[in-house]
């Protein structure tokens, strides 16, 4: 740190506390959390590469959930690796560049996590209520308006965050009593005035969130209104069952930001918000790709037909192998016998 006016200075790394300062923590730590991330990166990478090789999977609600698993992804590793790393290390310091850059990708992925929440809920709302033209609204065009507009938001509304931080001239500490480089942490530590900081960070999580639960909650009205308007007992269930994965995705996000940030503050507000943002950064990356695997027929019948398809191909292989091993062995035979 860098000497600055009074009690405040100009800092050029911050000291990420962690989870816990606990020794005899520190091999469990790190173990869940390696284990986690190892669950994230395959179930998301894999989600993405069998939506890739599978036919049945080209739909447009599963074009939505490969950018779900790609963003999933992302979120988790811009948090996890510097954690475990910091776990293991007595070093746990982080360059002013790297903390702004790990805050302003949490910030921006978590935002286009809420918008796709919405485009899925939107997309399941036309799959229900008009499954005849789903396939015609849901052109290929407007799929990649409504993607694209996920990331542009993400990126200008974490960018609109980042150029207030970055205006903080002081601080009166380093020492940050988190995992990862979050906004409220730093902005606890400015010396200057950070009310606009605040005011922002209010208005657009606001914003977003109020955006995001009305478009959900008005597909889910009108998918609820034409599922009991079905006179097919089976009808119903499908339906009920297709859209069983996105609105337990929808619950596990949504319920930990608003206990996050619309719960009164108390004493140990810092502990509980570590266990939140645990949470939200760390586990429901990894219960994404569970829920829409698990919960999904059209998934499991695809994965299905991959392994089998990759089992039949290598049988195949095998078997040629040994049939022009033979060949080569009975062609041998005949001319050592001419």
């Amino acid at each position: 740190m860098e000497p600055g006016e009074g009690n405040c200075t100009i800092v050029i790394e911050f000291i990420l506390l962690g989870l816990s300062d606990a020794p005899e923590l520190r091999v469990l730590l790190f173990m869940v959390f390696l284990l986690i991330y190892g669950v994230t990166f395959f179930g998301n990478l894999g989600m993405i590469a069998l939506i890739q090789v599978s036919p049945r999977l080209h739909t447009p609600m599963y074009f939505f959930l490969s950018h779900l698993s790609l963003v999933d992804y992302c979120y988790s590793t811009n948090i996890v690796p510097k954690m475990l790393v910091n776990i293991i290390n007595e070093d746990k310091a982080i360059s002013f560049l790297g903390c702004m850059v790990q805050f302003y990708l949490f910030s921006a992925y978590g935002i286009i996590e809420v918008f796709l929440l919405a485009v899925m809920a939107y997309d399941r709302f036309v799959a229900i209520c008009s499954p005849l033209l789903y396939m015609v609204i849901m052109s290929q065009k407007l799929r990649m308006v409504l993607v694209s507009s996920c990331y542009v938001c993400g990126t200008v509304f974490s960018l609109i965050h980042l150029c207030l931080a970055l205006e903080i001239p002081t601080y009166r500490s380093n020492v940050i009593n988190h995992f990862f480089c979050d906004l409220p942490p730093l902005l606890s530590l400015a010396c200057s005035d950070v009310t606009v900081n605040e005011l922002m960070v209010y208005i657009l999580a606001t914003f977003i969130e109020v955006i995001a639960i009305v478009i959900i909650l008005t597909s889910y009205l009108f998918i609820l209104i034409t599922i009991l308007r079905m006179s097919s007992a089976e009808g119903r269930r499908k339906a009920f069952s297709t859209c069983a994965s996105h609105l337990t995705a929808i619950v596990v996000f949504h319920g930990t930001i608003l206990f996050t940030y619309c719960r009164p503050s108390s004493g140990n507000s810092v502990d509980a918000d570590k266990v939140a943002a645990v949470f939200y950064t760390v586990v429901i990356p990894m219960l994404n790709p569970l829920i829409y695997s698990l919960r999904n027929k059209d998934v499991k019948e695809a994965l299905k037909g991959v392994v089998n398809s990759k089992m039949f191909s290598w049988r195949i292989f095998q078997s040629g192998g040994w049939w022009r091993a033979e060949s080569v062995g009975c062609s041998g035979g005949v001319e050592r016998t001419a």
